[in-house]
């Protein structure tokens, strides 16, 4: 069993307060976790009007599965308008 964590750090420009960055991340959220078989959460900076972090966690059998599944969702993040991607890790358990 191979367990993929992803954690994204995340900065929203346009956000005024936290109720414009909660509006983002649970859009961006619900878009996750409907169209890729994750779990995902705001694990960090949950008082930053502008910053986020989200947590992905993802379980396959295959090291390979899980690290292009992970990487491609990293990709999706970055075509993602009102939201910017500043860094993320990858781990592999």
């Amino acid at each position: 069993m191979i367990v993929g964590v992803l954690q994204l750090e995340l900065s929203i420009g346009d956000a005024m307060s936290l109720k414009d960055k909660r509006r983002v991340i649970k859009s961006l959220k619900d878009r996750i976790a409907h169209a890729h078989n994750v779990s995902i959460a705001e694990v960090g900076a949950l008082d930053e009007h502008r910053r986020s972090i989200l947590g992905v966690a993802m379980v396959a059998n295959e090291k390979g599965y899980v690290e292009g599944a992970l990487s491609k969702l990293v990709d999706f993040v970055k075509t993602v308008p009102n939201v910017d991607l500043m860094d993320y890790q990858i781990d592999l358990m």
